[in-house]
């Protein structure tokens, strides 16, 4: 899975992958006589790009999809570009043509190195000639992932920058600038990490579901825009493959393995709040050769660790199974995770989505907090909200996933719970009191879930409580 080919890529000058239309304002550095980037040494750009492995020779797939991987290259012009500290130390690629792709990050080879400066990229919409403006890639993206010492934190894991999603795009140009003014002990100024490349992430096409939609399918809780596919729709076409199978028969208890969707359901017992409606991996188009075979499990969810997925807001609902795609194949294929790295992901229409594959109502070890991924959950809101308040549709999906999953593990969601740090920013074996519905920066210093969304974690959680009837 984590294997690359080395492939050429014909490269030429000329493009910046594209944000979505509403972007396309030309940036103030393409204005006549403004300052320009700094261009890139033209003998490193010769290393050819390398491409995920695609799936075995026969193999059937509805979900295709790829992986641009273009290393980057010494800025050595001495102008600085607009917006920067300066470009001595930088590297990044000068505007070029690639194949379509909708997301973006940047990956480097030891993940314990620390990206100390700052990742922008822009790009050029597909079949346009208009270019973003420059765009902040969120790069404090190690308090994610596997906690130390698991198997999931092996060699093949890379350290990575968090995913941003841009739309449909068909080029590219990066900067990756060091941090020169502040103290970095142990860090040496002006140095980035080796091996950095650009990872651009096309999702693939839709998966295909039967065509006609059950009745009032697309009204959900709370009135929320649901998502466009048929509830309890099921993908057709041919029987499922092993991995597909594997994925699928977790969830048996709760609906049929060909289903694309887990419809809701009153609770069945005191404290535990209905269970909302759940997209499954299939629904979404998850291509289960991707991620490592097994699941892993702990013994309990006794915490919900809220995030953002500092992705962007610039994506519509019917987008957010791509959205879901481009991370998936992002976090296993770029960053060397075993899987999704979250449990649950949730757009900003409210829809709820399986994340990591072992089963919905089970407890699935997973990689979101590092250091407390043990005996806890993850759950992505889709978007950035360190300065945008999110909408009021995922907030309630936060509360009503929380009340049925926590109650299934008797859990308040009101209340507190005590974990076992793994390491990171506690120490190893050091136990941690967190609220039961917690943010990402409870247990990591990062400004993840956002201010914005941190904010909303109170109310979330008196309303879970409340739908399980506490």
């Amino acid at each position: 899975m984590r294997a690359y080919l080395a492939t050429s890529i014909a490269v030429t000058c000329a493009t910046a992958l594209a944000l979505p239309m509403t972007l396309a304002t030309p940036a103030a550095s393409l204005q006549p006589g403004a300052p320009t980037m700094p261009t890139a040494a033209p003998a490193a750009l010769d290393p050819p790009a390398r491409e995920a492995a695609p799936p075995a020779v026969g193999a059937e797939s509805d979900v295709a999809g790829s992986t641009q991987s273009l290393p980057l290259a010494p800025l050595v012009d001495g102008r600085r570009a607009v917006g920067s500290a300066g470009a001595a130390g930088a590297q990044g690629l000068t505007r070029r043509d690639v194949r379509p792709f909708s997301l973006v990050g940047v990956v480097w080879d030891d993940v314990r190195a620390h990206l100390h400066g700052t990742v922008q990229v822009r790009t050029r919409a597909s079949g346009s000639a208009a270019w973003s403006q420059w765009q902040d890639v969120e790069i404090h993206n190690d308090d994610h992932g596997a906690d130390p010492g698991t198997a999931e934190a092996s060699g093949a894991v890379r350290g990575a920058t968090a995913p941003l999603w841009v739309g449909d795009s068909d080029g590219v140009e990066v900067r990756v600038e060091p941090d020169r003014y502040k103290d970095l002990p142990g860090t040496e100024t002006g140095r980035l990490p080796a091996g950095l490349r650009i990872e651009l992430v096309d999702p693939g096409p839709e998966p295909a579901v039967d065509p006609a939609p059950a009745p009032g399918a697309r009204q959900g809780t709370l009135g929320a825009p649901q998502s466009r596919m048929p509830h309890g729709a099921r993908l057709t076409h041919r029987a499922p493959t092993v991995e597909e199978a594997a994925a699928a028969s977790v969830n048996a208890q709760l609906a049929p393995v060909d289903t694309a969707a887990i419809p809701a359901a009153v609770a069945a017992k005191p404290y535990i709040g209905p269970r909302p409606k759940i997209i499954t991996r299939k629904g979404w188009g998850a291509d289960e050769r991707l991620r490592e075979k097994g699941f892993v499990y702990t013994k309990a969810v006794k915490a919900a660790f809220v995030h953002h997925s500092a992705t962007g807001n610039n994506y519509t609902c019917k987008q957010a199974p791509s959205v879901l795609r481009s991370i998936y194949r992002y976090h296993t294929q770029s960053s060397g995770w075993r899987d999704f790295g979250y449990n649950f992901a949730v757009d900003k229409c409210g829809n709820i989505y399986e994340g990591r594959a072992g089963g919905v109502a089970k407890p699935v070890h997973g990689a979101h907090t590092l250091g407390f991924n043990t005996n806890s959950m993850g759950i992505a809101v889709l978007g950035t909200f360190t300065s945008k308040t999110p909408p009021a549709a995922a907030v309630n999906a936060v509360a009503r996933l929380t009340a049925w999953k926590l109650g299934l593990h008797g859990v308040n969601p009101k209340g507190r719970t005590t974990l076992v740090s793994a390491g990171g920013k506690y120490k190893k074996g050091k136990k941690v009191t967190f609220n039961a519905i917690a943010g990402h920066r409870d247990g990591f210093a990062t400004s993840c879930p956002g201010a914005r969304l941190y904010g909303k974690l109170g109310t979330t959680r008196t309303a879970s409580a409340k739908l399980q009837g506490r």
